[in-house]
């Protein structure tokens, strides 16, 4: 014998009867027990009434504890770039948000790691190496990339911070490295001797 099939309206009546049957029971077992007092969805909850004078008490004690706290100590950066100022290009603020930037960019790029297309997996592979190269920045100290910026859209230019010379005491140099005497050596630079 086949069972007639339930209108919509007479399952939610079933359905309600059975939830409302559940929490009878719930209750009678409960009250056997002797913890139907303690039902915490029953007991109101007092609400905290602080008077004006306590408020300004409060906020008082709250401005005299910010005060009081230090500067962040900043132990996840190495030391000798936790002075460096926000608006230089390498500061930790702004390295951060490069991170940010290239992890989102990684995980878009997820399906290319194992992508058939060459030039899609060196990308990915790329931007894996960036953000390896940044995270050990913040960690050692030392910039080991050649590029630099949220999109990696900068070339970084070598700095010679000691000079050598030749035999005959003229100046080594090499072109694309920044020499504090002449700046930016290029190769126009090099064929005119300078």
């Amino acid at each position: 014998m086949a069972r007639r099939k339930l209108t919509a309206e007479e399952m939610a009546a079933k359905v309600a009867k059975m939830k409302a049957t559940k929490a009878a029971n719930k209750a009678k077992a409960l009250e056997k027990l002797g913890l139907a007092k303690y039902d915490r969805s029953t007991k109101p909850r007092k609400k905290r009434k602080m008077t004006d004078e306590q408020k300004v008490a409060a906020a008082e004690r709250l401005a005299k504890a910010r005060e009081a706290k230090k500067p962040a100590a900043m132990l996840t950066i190495h030391e000798s770039l936790r002075d460096i100022p926000d608006t230089d290009p390498f500061a930790p603020a702004r390295v951060r948000g490069w991170i940010k930037n290239q992890s989102l960019m990684l995980k878009s790029m997820r399906s290319m790691k194992d992508s058939k297309d060459p030039k899609e997996r060196a990308a990915y592979i790329d931007t894996e190496v960036y953000l390896a190269n940044l995270q050990a920045y913040l960690r050692t100290g030392t910039y080991m990339d050649n590029r630099w910026g949220a999109e990696r859209q900068h070339k970084v230019t070598p700095k010679c911070v000691a000079m050598a010379y030749h035999k005959d005491g003229t100046p080594k140099r090499t072109v694309g490295v920044w020499y504090p005497d002449t700046g930016t050596y290029t190769k126009e630079m090099e064929q005119d001797g300078a």
